[in-house]
């Protein structure tokens, strides 16, 4: 006999105490699947495994047999979980399946939330960073590998190295807006930004990777996000920054980011609003005309209800109009 030729379940005699359970598509299936033959074996036994809740080995060894074919499959997932804790089963083994299975399939859900719990059980996050980070290589926007890494660095206290981890992602690529997110992320939960030097630290690492590729949206909606709470003309200087980056590394992005920082201003009474609605809308026009006119409607209504909001009354001429 061939001893890398697969045997079925239901040919083999330590199986035979067994009866397999058929999947169970009702009466009248709209569209049946055409399951292999192993396929219908392996789950046809998981089944029945299932219904007498086996804790054994030869049901641990199904499982890999299933998740072989499946590993999507959440239930064999939940169960292999059960028998590794009820058989005392080798943890670090197991750790080295998760890491071959993720290596395949990077972006299977069930797998990483497995290679949550057999962390949690070990409680050891040891290998995870450079193995996160050895998938991220792989595809650096890989949401499953940053929401585990989020999970990691949060749960053990691992921050002290990670700024340092995104602005290398960062540097390799600048529109990386998961390593963005991620940048907001651990700043979010260490230092914060209240503090006037992070802040200013931020702005200027925006600004300075704006410089590099002034059509990246990544870089403006972190500068956003990092602006919101306290205001887009809160920061001392900001808007003459951008203005000068206005005659070199003009985008729709800082165009846009200038339109929010005056409609910023205007909130304040004691500003010029007849001069900055007349630059808001301006910006407005060339948005709508030639930078972004893909969303001319958009502009042309942003350009609308500020004129709505701060315009003279009586004199709807009193700034551009688009």
């Amino acid at each position: 006999m061939d001893p890398f030729r697969y045997v079925f379940y239901r040919d083999r005699k330590d199986w035979s105490d067994l009866e397999p359970v058929p999947q169970d598509d009702g009466p009248n299936p709209v569209v049946k699947i055409a399951y292999s033959d192993k396929f219908t074996d392996v789950f046809d036994y998981f089944r029945a495994l299932l219904k007498s809740d086996e804790r054994s080995d030869r049901a641990f060894t199904l499982t890999a047999d299933a998740i072989e074919l499946n590993a999507a499959n959440y239930t064999v997932w939940h169960y292999r979980r059960v028998l590794l804790q009820a058989l005392n089963k080798d943890l670090r083994e197991e750790m080295r399946y998760i890491t071959a299975i993720i290596e395949e399939q990077p972006k299977n859900y069930q797998v990483w939330h497995h290679r949550r719990m057999v962390v949690e059980w070990l409680n050891d996050p040891a290998e995870e960073l450079d193995f996160i980070a050895s998938i991220l290589s792989q595809d650096a926007k890989n949401y499953h590998a940053w929401q585990h890494r989020q999970w990691v660095i949060q749960e053990y206290k691992l921050w002290d190295s990670e700024l340092e981890f995104v602005e290398q992602l960062l540097e390799e690529d600048v529109r990386n807006n998961s390593a963005w997110n991620q940048r907001h992320y651990v700043i979010s939960h260490t230092t914060g930004f209240s503090n006037k030097d992070i802040l200013d630290r931020e702005v200027q690492y925006c600004l300075k990777q704006i410089k590099k590729a002034p059509h990246n949206e990544s870089a403006w909606n972190y500068l956003k996000g990092i602006l919101q709470d306290r205001g887009f003309s809160s920061q001392p200087g900001l808007t003459e920054q951008v203005l000068e980056l206005k005659e070199t590394h003009c985008s729709p992005y800082l165009l846009a980011f200038l339109v929010d920082s005056y409609e910023d201003t205007l909130e304040n009474p004691t500003s010029n609003h007849k001069e900055l609605l007349c630059k808001a809308r301006e910006l407005c026009e060339m948005l709508a005309r030639e930078k972004d006119s893909i969303r001319r409607e958009y502009w042309m209504y942003i350009s609308r209800s500020l004129e709505s909001r701060y315009g003279l009354s009586g004199n709807p001429d009193s700034a551009a109009t688009v």
